[in-house]
């Protein structure tokens, strides 16, 4: 801005005295072809030093949300030494996430793999004894509290990988609750679902979105639910979609734990408390948030897509 200005400036002092010399139309346009000339030579340092640098940096940070940092290409032109290093900070804060993602699914996988062994065995022993009789009654309800425990060991070593993956696979694209009502009704035949907006486009892929209406259906079943409503607005700048049952509701001093891992209060019907934290985990990393909203009745959790959080 400063060096156009200075160019205009120049011009006009330059034409004040060129114009008497040379004619002041010649002067007009040997000034004209100069400015031009200067322009596009600070046009080009413009892009050179700030555009292009910030371009690179933007990309980026684009595939590195949609891809593992290995396979992207980092920036190669940093312009002014400010650029640089926020350029650089955001290349290492980049790559610090992804170790911390690749860490977290090793360790889950190491202990997921630990574990295997024990809880086999510890199933196979208990169904032998079940099976080979000559318990007492006290000494089989024994064996089978170890046989259930066994069982609630399983599930939850499944449930804490797929909350790990919940966090790294990726479902690009954009869906409908129309596209999922079928679905719905066949897999959760004693639930009445009204849909309502079931054809505005949200910014997950159906996949995606079937596992995140799974597990809130779910869960909504083992709160006596019988009736849920789908309701998908767009709202311009993002999309917000809830989901509201008739079930028992949630307690009060419950609200805060819900997206807690192995967090649950029907661990004897089969929850593992990992439902909440897996749908939470996945819409985290496609750039979308859920809270639970305060209802007299039932529960209510809003979905909120293409923005990090709710302000």
């Amino acid at each position: 801005m400063s060096g156009t200005l200075a160019l205009s400036f120049a011009g006009l002092i330059a034409y004040r005295y060129l114009g008497p010399a040379i004619g002041f139309r010649d002067a007009a346009v040997l000034l004209a072809c100069v400015i031009a000339a200067a322009t596009s030579v600070l046009g080009w340092m413009l892009w050179r030093v700030l555009l292009r640098p910030m371009t690179d940096l933007q990309r980026f940070a684009t595939q590195s949300r949609s891809a593992p940092v290995d396979d992207t290409m980092a920036p190669v032109h940093f312009g002014t030494t400010e650029l640089q290093a926020t350029a650089v900070s955001v290349m290492e804060m980049a790559e610090t996430l992804h170790n911390r993602e690749t860490t977290i699914r090793s360790f889950s996988d190491h202990v997921s793999h630990e574990m295997k062994t024990p809880v086999a065995a510890i199933r196979a022993a208990t169904e032998l004894l079940q099976e080979g009789g000559g318990l007492s009654q006290g000494d089989l309800h024994l064996v089978n509290q170890i046989a259930g425990a066994s069982t609630q060991m399983q599930d939850q070593l499944q449930a804490m990988q797929l909350i790990v993956r919940a966090r790294e696979v990726r479902y690009i694209g954009s869906s409908t609750l129309n596209d999922l009502r079928s679905k719905l009704e066949v897999e959760h035949g004693e639930i009445d679902f009204d849909i309502i907006g079931g054809s505005v486009l949200l910014p997950l892929e159906q996949t995606g979105l079937g596992i995140v209406l799974g597990h809130l259906v779910a869960n909504a079943v083992l709160h006596d639910a019988t009736r849920i409503e789908l309701k998908s607005q767009d709202l311009s700048d993002y999309a917000v979609l809830t989901v509201t049952d008739n079930g028992t509701g949630i307690s009060p001093g419950n609200v805060d734990r819900l997206f807690e891992p192995f967090f649950t209060t029907r661990r004897d019907q089969g929850g593992t408390g990992m439902g909440l934290s897996i749908v939470k985990n996945l819409l985290r990393a496609h750039g979308a948030d859920i809270r639970h909203l305060p209802t007299t009745t039932g529960a209510t959790f809003c979905i909120r897509f293409g923005r990090s959080e709710f302000k």
